[in-house]
């Protein structure tokens, strides 16, 4: 990708995100952490998750 293609790719981009209205904008970011893994998960993979259900089966 030449550096002209990519200067455009972002001045689109920017323009696109500024021509939103706010609500909406908020709404989107508010999706996007709903949508993302816990910590745990993203940082130590399944492992967090397995221990965890082999303890709440135990209980």
């Amino acid at each position: 990708m030449k550096t002209n293609d990519y200067v455009k790719y972002l001045t689109q981009t920017v323009v696109k995100y500024a021509d939103q209205p706010k609500e909406e904008r908020l709404k989107n970011k508010q999706e996007r952490k709903a949508e993302k893994s816990s910590f745990l998960f993203r940082w130590f993979g399944i492992l967090p998750f397995v221990l965890m259900s082999m303890i709440n089966r135990k209980r």
